[in-house]
């Protein structure tokens, strides 16, 4: 008999307790025959609601919990088990093959406190258990618990800041994201840099007037040469109304992520016998860029680009920018916007 269909086992004394939850009985068994010979008891769960009937009952020690699943998701699976106060104690680890920002920042604003990819890793998955599991004896206060939600992001790239409203000033960061500030604005925490403090204010009055109801403001970007790092501003925390009779208190959560085209640049001078240099130029005359402002980027007079682009276009064996930006396009296809170009 499948794992996933056996009945729910009487549970061992002392041992600690999973709740598994997918849709999925073929992705169920192999990590549930690999935690049961570890020691474990475990319990599963295909579907929403059966879950929340399990946690409430067996008051498992951590959820593995699958995030898309029909009838009730595993975004709110958890949101539920954390509105409990007999469940709302329980570390949730996501399973999912959802990698956007999106659904990482939507799993730990639903309650999770790590992440793990699919196909899962049964030896992956216990060793963040592990690491929650000694956690969660000594946790009692939920900031701790955000704090290292929060930190999981690290992991994935996605470092995290909070910033006050009421004076800017930056008040808490991740270790990723203290390493990001200082290499791309040279500044260390509490100094927010001054063009995410700008960009901030551009967009605290409407998300103040409009709520929970608002858009997501347009993203920032910071560029250096083939990196740039992404802002997002994601959502407040804490009390909107501690900050006295201008309304404006709270901090704000703002999730960073690197990118870089350096895999790109490698492409476009491999496909085209460019030296480093003209790659970068090409790949900013892909994007759009003028010479001037590939000057700037590059720290490079205008004509030298204007060289430059002379070159590109007789290794290319075409006569304008426009044709050798969609040469490029489509001899490197990591330059479409697709794939984050």
């Amino acid at each position: 008999m499948p794992a996933s269909l056996r009945p729910v086992p009487l549970l061992r004394r002392d041992a600690l307790v999973v709740l598994i939850v997918d849709d999925v009985p073929d992705n169920v068994a192999p990590l549930h025959d690999a935690l049961d010979e570890a020691g474990y008891d475990v319990l599963v769960a295909l579907d929403g609601e059966t879950a929340l009937r399990r946690a409430a009952q067996a008051l498992p020690d951590v959820i593995l919990l699958d995030a898309v699943m029909p009838g009730i998701d595993g975004f709110e699976v958890a949101r539920r088990l954390k509105a409990d106060k007999r469940t709302a104690q329980m570390p949730i680890i996501f399973m999912t093959g959802l990698t956007e920002t999106e659904h990482l920042v939507a799993a730990l604003d639903a309650g999770g406190i790590d992440y793990v990819t699919k196909p899962i890793k049964p030896r992956e998955v216990m060793a963040r258990m592990g690491v929650h599991l000694r956690t969660a004896r000594r946790v009692h206060e939920g900031a701790v618990e955000r704090e290292q939600a929060r930190n999981a992001l690290d992991a994935f790239g996605y470092a995290s800041i909070t910033v006050r409203e009421r004076d800017g000033r930056l008040v808490w960061q991740t270790p990723l994201a203290r390493e990001l500030l200082q290499r791309y604005c040279g500044t260390s925490a509490p100094e927010t840099p001054p063009a995410v403090l700008q960009w901030l204010r551009r967009h605290w009055p409407e998300l103040r007037c409009a709520g929970r109801a608002a858009q997501e403001p347009p993203r920032l970007t910071l560029e250096s040469g083939p990196r740039r790092l992404t802002f997002r501003l994601h959502l407040q925390v804490g009390d909107p109304d501690e900050g006295g009779a201008q309304g404006e208190g709270g901090d704000w959560l703002i999730v960073m992520q690197e990118t870089s085209d350096a895999s790109v640049l490698e492409g476009l001078a491999q496909a085209f016998g460019l030296t480093a240099r003209e790659a970068e130029v090409l790949y900013w005359v892909a994007k759009g860029k003028i010479n001037r402002d590939i000057g700037d980027i590059l720290g490079a007079s205008p004509a030298t680009v204007k060289k430059h682009l002379e070159r590109i276009h007789a290794k290319l064996g075409v006569e304008t920018r426009t044709a050798a930006a969609a040469m490029a396009i489509n001899r490197v296809p990591l330059l479409r916007p697709q794939h984050g170009g």
